[in-house]
């Protein structure tokens, strides 16, 4: 099987770098995806998928049907959308439109995700249970999965999979991380509430601003001294909002920010431990605030099953010296996790890192990834797939 899989990703190669090279040519943003959608949904079409549009607003999905008695599905993810980044590199297929790019590796996962189905259509050997394919737009504002998952794509799924690019690990390397792979990314407001005064006579009135201050320095010290360093928190005040003129004391100040958090204990105690030191700050100087915490997606913990299922895959396919586990999870945010509260499922790191020269970061403007990357995603996770109805029924649903 192995062998076979990895004979059609070479035949698949030349046409995969065709497309990867189509969709970072013609990047789309967030919700926006409607011209990818539409390429996507050709390609699958190809295969002889059953193909489904408008999925999630923008999204698509493949059902490939399995032909055994096997009611289980498995799901596969890809993210499609773009990035408002004016792009650097310089390639010969950069972005076409002014202000986007694929600065974050999505064309590869479309690429992945398209390849793999092109692959497991070819296979002689019928799989047992269905593959869905879902294609989901707007990962970057960490609205796609919501969307796609109210449209009810997670129905009847007993595992999904996913990956995501790593210009830290070599191509030709995936990178495998068991229990917290990214954060819970939460969004923070809060606005103090002073009274405004001449600035010559700051006692007759409530300084927004210097509270403000206060707030911002009490919340970093406080992190280090009343949560668990075991449990990470960041805490990041990234905009101030607030004062009119030189001369006047302002009577409001905004602060917006982000919180992330690995565990889920840890981030279920935030609002409330965030709401407590904002008052300390302000109840002694009679200002009054406001704390709006919103939740936004949680942490992606890979389960432990389907981890192993794709550390064995990767093991077999390119031996030990392709497979790292990765010991420290990323305080990054990822909207898999939003499908993980309807299945189990594991996400995995692909690596895109040239060996020879300066890897840019993700969403860089000079961002690249090393093409070749592309079938060694595309076999790990056909073979995956395939070695899913191969283990026993502790993948099914209960």
């Amino acid at each position: 099987m192995l062998t076979r899989i990895k004979d059609l990703a070479a035949q698949l190669a030349p046409r995969l770098i065709e497309i990867r090279r189509h969709l970072h040519s013609h990047p789309e943003l967030s919700g926006q995806e409607f011209q990818t959608a539409a390429y996507v949904a050709g390609v699958l079409s190809s295969c002889g998928l059953h193909v489904k549009e408008g999925v999630g607003k923008v999204g698509v999905i493949g059902e490939l049907r399995g032909r055994g008695n096997d009611d289980r599905r498995l799901a596969i993810r890809t993210d499609m959308d773009a990035l408002p980044i004016q792009e650097r590199t310089g390639l010969e297929f950069a972005s076409r439109q002014l202000g986007m790019m694929h600065a974050c590796g999505h064309d590869v996962h479309t690429t992945v995700g398209l390849g793999t189905a092109m692959l497991l259509s070819q296979l002689d050997e019928a799989l047992p249970g269905d593959v869905r394919f879902l294609f989901q737009p707007a990962e970057e504002i960490a609205q796609g999965a919501n969307w796609m998952v109210q449209d009810g794509v997670m129905d009847n799924v007993s595992g999904i999979f996913s990956l995501h690019v790593f210009p830290s690990l070599a191509a030709g390397t995936v990178g495998i991380r068991y229990g917290a792979l990214t954060a819970a990314a939460d969004d923070l407001e809060i606005m103090i509430l002073g009274e405004s005064g001449h600035g010559a006579r700051p006692h007759e009135a409530i300084d927004a601003i210097w509270i403000a201050s206060q707030v911002v320095t009490t919340l970093q010290q406080a992190i280090s001294r009343t949560q668990n360093p075991l449990y990470p928190v960041v805490l990041t005040i990234g905009q101030i909002n607030g004062g009119r003129a030189p001369n006047v004391i302002a009577d409001q100040v905004q602060l917006l920010g982000t919180v992330r958090s690995l565990h889920p204990e840890t981030n279920a105690n935030l609002p409330e431990w965030i709401e407590k030191i904002v008052a300390g700050a302000c109840q002694p100087y009679n200002a009054r605030y406001i704390v709006n915490y919103r939740r936004g997606v949680p942490s992606v913990q890979n389960d432990m099953g389907l981890t192993q299922l794709l550390e064995s895959a990767a093991q077999e396919a390119w031996g030990s010296h392709g497979v790292q586990i990765i010991q420290e999870p990323s305080l990054g945010a990822e909207d898999f996790s939003v499908y993980l509260q309807h299945a189990p499922g594991s996400m995995f790191r692909l690596g895109v890192g040239f060996k020879d020269r300066h890897n840019y970061p993700l969403h860089h403007p000079q961002f690249e990834v090393d093409e070749t990357a592309i079938v060694t995603g595309v076999v790990t996770m056909a073979y995956a797939v395939c070695k899913f109805w191969q283990q026993s029924e502790q993948f099914a649903q209960p």
